[in-house]
C-alpha cells in the first residue's frame, strides 16, 4: 500500500518527504504500533542513527520481546551465536 501526502500538505509543514517519514515513524514508534526496527526503516534510516533521533527527543527506546527475538534471530543468521 502506498500513501501519497500532497505537496501542498508538505509545503504547509514546511517539511521534506524524508522528514515527514521520520515525523511519522517516531510517531508510530512512540505508539508501539511499530518496532525499532520497523520504524527505522519505514524513516529511511540506520537503526543507530533512529535511536539517535528518539534520544534527541527524550523517547524511550522501549526493547521488548520480539525486538530481543529478531536481534537473536540476526545473530544466528550472522553465526555469531
Amino acid at each position: 500500500m502506498s500513501v501519497v501526502v500532497p505537496d501542498e500538505i508538505l509545503t504547509a509543514t514546511r517539511m521534506t518527504e524524508a522528514e515527514m517519514r521520520q515525523e511519522i515513524a517516531v510517531m508510530l514508534f512512540q505508539r508501539e504500533k511499530l518496532t525499532l526496527a520497523q520504524a527505522s526503516r519505514f524513516a529511511g534510516m540506520h537503526r543507530v542513527a533512529f535511536q539517535h533521533l528518539l534520544a534527541s527527543r527524550h523517547i524511550p527506546i522501549h526493547y521488548g520481546m520480539e525486538e530481543f527475538e529478531q536481534d537473536l534471530q540476526t545473530l544466528r543468521e550472522l553465526g555469531r551465536l
